[in-house]
């Protein structure tokens, strides 16, 4: 049987605000000392949640996790549509909200229960050509994108105070849920955009059994082990 060291295997990040997914992962390279790091399902810069860190060897199980299905839960802004389908984009139009409800907002999500095509926003590191759209654009560029088969198992609203809705999403990976928000301010006529998103659950994992990042980077060196779940258990989540 192949030997592991207890640094083959994973951590769990509570990611905050700010970093990229990439950023976590230098981070951790770098204060640690090891020289395969990756993870498993980006995250926005404005994103938080949980975020499945692989180390050495666990990183050749970097695909069969990236595959498990995810639960998020955010905020969407009514009234504004951005280029990017969220906060962090550039306001295209603003528009009156209309008189809504809890009943009629969750009326609406549940038509996007179910396998959909749907369409990535520019603003994304899919790449055309070898070139990531989110550069293309950075230069007013606009290309015309392949819908992808994804599959919301669940979509519901919590709370609703004009414009801001809160909301739980359960969907396969790959499905981007600013395109959810945006599609679904298209359909109310007055467009929207994703105000804030937190990953809680990847698969088995949840981000309850995350630690934040600064408290995983304030570790000693032969302390960080202590967190690793082991090569074997994850190759048979």
């Amino acid at each position: 049987m192949q030997d592991f060291s207890s640094l083959d295997g994973a951590i769990l990040i509570d990611k905050p605000a700010g970093p990229t997914s990439h950023d976590v992962v230098d981070a951790i390279r770098r204060r640690f000392q090891i020289k395969k790091v990756g993870h498993c399902g980006t995250l926005d810069p404005n994103a938080t949640g949980l975020l499945i860190i692989v180390l050495g060897r666990g990183t050749k199980l970097s695909e069969k996790l990236m595959g498990d299905d995810k639960v998020y839960e955010g905020t969407i802004k009514f009234g504004e549509t951005t280029n990017s389908y969220d906060a962090d984009g550039e306001i295209l139009e603003t528009k009156p909200v209309p008189p809504l409800t809890l009943e009629m907002l969750n009326e609406e999500a549940n038509k996007f229960i179910g396998d959909q095509m749907q369409m990535p926003p520019m603003v994304s590191a899919i790449k055309m050509n070898g070139v990531p759209l989110y550069k293309l654009a950075r230069k007013g560029i606009e290309v015309v994108r392949e819908p992808r088969l994804i599959h919301i198992y669940n979509f519901r609203f919590t709370n609703y105070s004009e414009p801001l809705g809160e909301f739980r999403v359960t969907c396969t990976k790959g499905t981007y849920v600013r395109s959810i928000a945006h599609d679904l301010g298209q359909k109310l006529g007055c467009g929207a955009h994703l105000a804030k998103l937190r990953r809680c659950v990847s698969g088995k994992f949840d981000v309850a059994d995350a630690k934040r990042l600064d408290e995983i980077l304030n570790l000693p060196p032969n302390e960080l082990e202590k967190r690793v779940i082991p090569f074997l258990k994850l190759a048979a989540s």
